[in-house]
């Protein structure tokens, strides 16, 4: 009999394999064609950050005064990861974000970092999505990306958290950043080498480490509780979804971009 975390992983394989081979891969084939992709994922970069967050929020204490919130074992996991994504280290071996690290490559490859800076500028001052996506003019794809991590963080489950990052994030995140890397080395120089870097440190760190970490808070959190387990299904499938909508969106518009006016 399967496990819970076995039926998981069966009834999200075919969209985890569609994310994995999907066609936005190889269009990308110019700088141009890059600096767009980027455009549109680093909405995806931010807002994982905001996830991680949420679950260290929940699973530790991060207020004074301090008191031991819920079990060593799943704080560990958490603030393992945190440690990771929030001060890595980057090519030359200075600590950065995770986030930080991505717009640094953006930078480089010459790709326009005005959206996202917008989009953080103007919640930092309103705390309103709407305002922020209006005044960034977010892609609708990317948008719709954001509001779902959000509903998912402003749902207070922590199961259901985790099981997204999880399953959304830590673990595709490596098999996805390989059917990237790969079009990558054939049709790009070293100018996008931070970017490059981007890539193959989550390859390296989510597929050795992190996803491991991630997988066994999700099965600590869900326990044996079948009603978590089922939400964290729906949660999961409906994330996996919504990065497929992200990657329809940069696809339409690369096609988009190459027909002549």
């Amino acid at each position: 009999m399967n496990t819970p975390i076995e039926h998981l992983r069966n009834v999200i394989e075919p969209i985890r394999q569609e994310i994995l081979n999907h066609s936005v891969y190889p269009q990308i084939q110019t700088p141009d064609d890059l600096k767009l992709f980027m455009q549109y994922h680093v909405f995806a970069v931010w807002d994982f950050m905001s996830l991680l967050k949420t679950l260290q929020n929940n699973l530790t204490c991060t207020s004074v005064p301090w008191f031991a919130v819920g079990n060593a074992q799943t704080r560990y996991l958490i603030n393992e990861i945190v440690a990771g994504e929030e001060s890595d280290l980057n090519s030359q071996g200075e600590r950065m974000s995770h986030f930080e690290l991505y717009l640094s490559g953006m930078r480089q490859s010459g790709a326009d970092t005005t959206a996202i800076e917008t989009f953080i500028t103007e919640l930092k001052q309103s705390g309103d999505f709407d305002r922020a996506f209006e005044a960034s003019n977010t892609p609708e794809a990317a948008r719709k990306f954001v509001q779902y991590t959000f509903e998912v963080i402003n749902s207070q489950k922590p199961h259901v958290q985790s099981a997204v990052f999880t399953f959304g994030r830590e673990d595709l995140i490596p098999g996805m950043f390989m059917s990237l890397i790969g079009d990558i080395d054939r049709n790009f120089p070293d100018s996008i080498s931070e970017f490059k870097y981007y890539l193959e440190r989550h390859i390296e760190v989510d597929g050795d480490h992190h996803s491991h970490l991630a997988l066994e808070m999700t099965q600590q959190l869900c326990g044996d509780n079948p009603i978590y387990w089922q939400e964290a299904e729906a949660a999961v499938v409906k994330g996996l979804q919504m990065r497929q909508a992200l990657w329809d969106g940069v696809h339409k518009e690369l096609i988009a971009q190459r027909v002549p006016v």
